[in-house]
């Protein structure tokens, strides 16, 4: 966990793309990223599944299988741990650390605080070396009220830092970051919220892309797709050769 942890506490904060799949995690990481992270809506998406539904238990392990070995951190987005029983949840915390991830996202979805809390305390116990990152959804949910009620809770159970998506004003999160003294503190970045410079200067120390790029990446390709068939040159946009996507392929033939 340490060389993870350490990028939460850097000169800079740490800028996470979220990747989907094999290819973008190896595209994004190809380009200097030390640390990728997993996004659930995309292996939802991908999948035919609903976002946030516990449903994707399975796949998510499965592209942990893939991405795990690779040359960059890995953070995986478990949304709330797919259950609600805390030892369920750290039983997929052990896997996810023997496949290689080095941290773990965990939602609370608005759920009650000492039960999101439970299951933070039991992935601390089975794997220690993942670093948790506490996720609460006041908001992206709600109006805000209760955020530091929540964090306080879930880092007495050993979360390392915190998560609020949704949140955007500035002068909020700088009342946040001086709250929790320290701790580091995950924004989501938004096109139309601070840019990652402001956010730096407001003391985030990680700042998360989400479903973004897979979200750009779906209606890059419409968009291409459209142009094709009336007969436009395809719009502006870096597009990767066969071969290039090629190299992304592992190796060994394996899955």
């Amino acid at each position: 966990m340490t060389a993870f942890a350490d990028l939460h506490h850097a000169d800079a904060p740490l800028l996470l793309p979220n990747a989907w799949d094999h290819a973008s995690a190896l595209a994004l990481a190809a380009e200097g990223f030390p640390a990728v992270g997993t996004t659930s809506l995309a292996v939802a998406a991908a999948a035919g599944l609903p976002d946030g539904a516990a449903a994707t238990r399975e796949q998510t392990l499965h592209l942990a299988l893939v991405l795990g070995s690779a040359p960059f951190l890995l953070s995986v987005d478990a949304e709330g741990g797919f259950s609600d029983d805390p030892d369920e949840v750290a039983e997929l915390a052990r896997e996810l650390y023997a496949l290689g991830a080095a941290g773990i996202n965990l939602e609370d979805g608005l759920g009650p605080p000492d039960r999101h809390a439970a299951k933070i305390a039991a992935v601390r116990a089975a794997a220690p070396g993942l670093f948790v990152n506490a996720r609460t959804d006041t908001h992206w949910l709600g109006d805000g009220d209760g955020t530091m009620r929540r964090l306080d809770a879930y880092l007495r159970a050993g979360a390392h830092g915190v998560f609020v998506p949704g949140l955007a004003d500035p002068r909020t999160i700088a009342a946040l970051v001086r709250g929790l003294d320290g701790v580091p503190l995950n924004i989501l970045h938004t096109p139309a919220g601070p840019p990652v410079a402001h956010l730096a200067d407001l003391g985030v120390r990680r700042i998360s892309l989400g479903s973004l790029l897979y979200r750009r990446a779906i209606g890059a390709a419409v968009d291409a797709a459209l142009a094709v068939r009336a007969g436009r040159p395809l719009p502006d946009g870096t597009t990767p050769s066969y071969a290039q996507i090629q190299r992304t392929g592992r190796q060994d033939g394996s899955e």
